[in-house]
């Protein structure tokens, strides 16, 4: 099954850290982890991030408040994460 209290954060501005992150999901609730995604050669963030809240009530209710809304000028989009794919899985693989 799903973490369904784990969720994505697009449309981040680059300068928002995971602190910043953080803070913006904590008012819907416990969060267990806040998360923006750098970039491994660059050290730059990527646009997006994960948040876990600490149930999935909370993170209805904060994916609910915060998706569509305007953060540091960008509109965010907030969804159920996917569960990560392992390499195995990726597009492009042989079947045997």
């Amino acid at each position: 099954m799903a973490n369904e209290k784990r969720l994505y954060v697009g449309n981040l501005d680059y300068g928002v850290e995971d602190d910043a992150l953080r803070e913006l999901f904590e008012q819907y609730g416990t969060v267990e982890s806040a998360e923006v995604i750098n970039d491994k050669a660059s050290g730059r963030s990527k646009g997006f991030g994960f948040v876990e809240m600490s149930s999935q009530e909370e993170a209805e209710a904060a994916m609910e408040a915060i998706n569509g809304q305007e953060h540091e000028g960008r509109t965010l989009k907030v969804n159920t994460a996917r569960p990560k794919r392992s390499r195995d899985d990726s597009p492009g693989g042989f079947a045997e």
